[in-house]
């Protein structure tokens, strides 16, 4: 297998540094069916980490086409309860979840928006506990992504299928860390230093950010009070470290779902259930969308903004220096966790709870009357760019320069 040693050690790291499994701890793997071979190689360094059981669901991008393809909104629509079971079962008992990404960007193209739309509300529905859980720090999860022939000819159009799967892949290695020296102790160098910027940025406490660029964004983005700056690692409510996206090389925190104020240009394209949204922007006032644009995807944005009530607002406002691993590779890569970690980024829709103070322990309402929003998604877009510019303005009115020519000052 080309590239064995690499994805052994990828597969270590997702195992033993993104979701760093327990001994006696369930495990579940999301992959698709051209990743199987990756899947197995986490599944094996889970078992040997210790874990109880490793259950691996797999999928496939055209099986599902097909299916959206033929059968009607009110059939994708009806999940069920024993989906619901599946997906609720093994987080209930703090089980580890892995995603493996990395399929065709445009996969669902062309399919009707309404069957999408639907079976999008029905599967927020059916996951609610399962967020839920999430939310309260109950199970660790780690994202991660392995190369697709369609996603890596998308990203390098150019070049023959096997030549861009070969770049892909290089470029994957590079972002998260595999290659001289140790991998695991590059992670935990990395955790410090995004943990340091959150110090930071906490030690501030900033009422709101103005982000400015040449593209056109204006925008004021109020943060809830008691907010907290993440980065790198988080816990889960026992204390065990995970990583829950590699690559990453965000700090982010909370909005005010009620205090968004002016207009964003998207930097770059985004994939939304398997359609591209390109050039893009956004109005908010006071907190909601009340104007969209794009030269491309239009109407999957507006799908999008109609799933429900939070999907159009803010849940999450993440800080990106321009010059960093990811975004120094100059590739688009058609894929949010490879993109959003080379921008600054927003995401429509649910925020997340640790990034605000004993967020955890809020019920809805509690956290809905602090501004955090909720949803049945979280999706992120990039509007970072080399001329980025980023004031926060503290409580008692001082304005403190964050980023200066799309990179931070400190």
């Amino acid at each position: 297998m080309k590239y064995e040693k690499q994805l052994r050690e990828y597969a270590r790291i997702t195992a033993r540094i993104g979701a760093n499994v327990q001994p006696g701890q369930y495990v579940v793997i999301s992959s698709p069916l051209h990743a199987a071979g990756f899947a197995k190689m986490i599944q094996k360094e889970a078992f040997e980490a210790g874990a109880k059981d490793v259950k691996i669901d797999f999928h496939d991008e055209e099986a599902e086409k097909t299916r959206f393809s033929y059968a009607d909104a009110e059939t994708l629509s009806d999940l069920p309860e024993w989906f619901k079971e599946w997906r609720t079962y093994y987080a209930r008992k703090g089980g580890a979840y892995i995603h493996i990404g990395g399929g065709d960007p445009e996969a669902f193209k062309g399919i009707d928006g309404a069957k999408m739309l639907a079976f999008s509300r029905a599967m927020n529905k059916a996951s609610e506990e399962f967020y839920e859980l999430m939310d309260q720090a109950v199970f660790p999860w780690c994202v991660v992504s392995y190369p697709s022939e369609a996603w890596a000819k998308k990203v390098f159009p150019d070049d023959k299928p096997a030549v861009a799967v070969d770049k892909l892949f290089k470029a994957i290695f590079k972002a998260v860390r595999i290659g001289r020296g140790d991998t695991a102790k590059k992670w935990r160098r990395h955790d410090r230093v995004l943990k340091r910027r959150a110090k930071i940025l906490n030690g501030y406490d900033f009422k709101e950010l103005r982000f400015k660029n040449g593209l056109g964004t204006d925008l004021r983005v109020g943060l809830v009070e008691n907010h907290i700056w993440q980065g790198g690692s988080d816990k889960t409510n026992k204390k065990v470290k995970y990583m829950p996206n590699m690559p990453t090389e965000e700090i982010f925190s909370m909005p005010d779902m009620n205090n968004v104020n002016g207009v964003v240009y998207s930097s770059m394209p985004l994939s939304y259930q398997g359609n591209l949204i390109e050039d893009f922007s956004l109005t908010f006032k006071d907190g909601a969308v009340v104007g969209h644009q794009a030269k491309k995807g239009g109407e999957v944005l507006a799908r999008l903004l109609e799933t429900d009530e939070g999907s159009k607002r803010l849940g999450e406002v993440a800080l990106i220096p321009y010059e960093s691993p990811i975004s120094d590779m100059k590739i688009l890569f058609y894929n949010t966790l490879y993109d959003e970690n080379a921008s600054c980024h927003l995401a429509l829709g649910s925020s997340y709870a640790m990034t605000i103070k004993d967020g955890e322990k809020m019920s809805k309402e509690e956290a809905k009357a602090a501004g955090s929003n909720d949803s049945g998604v979280h999706v992120d877009f990039m509007f970072g760019t080399a001329d980025m510019s980023v004031v926060g303005i503290t409580h008692d009115g001082r304005e403190i320069t964050v980023f200066k020519d799309g990179n931070f000052v400190f």
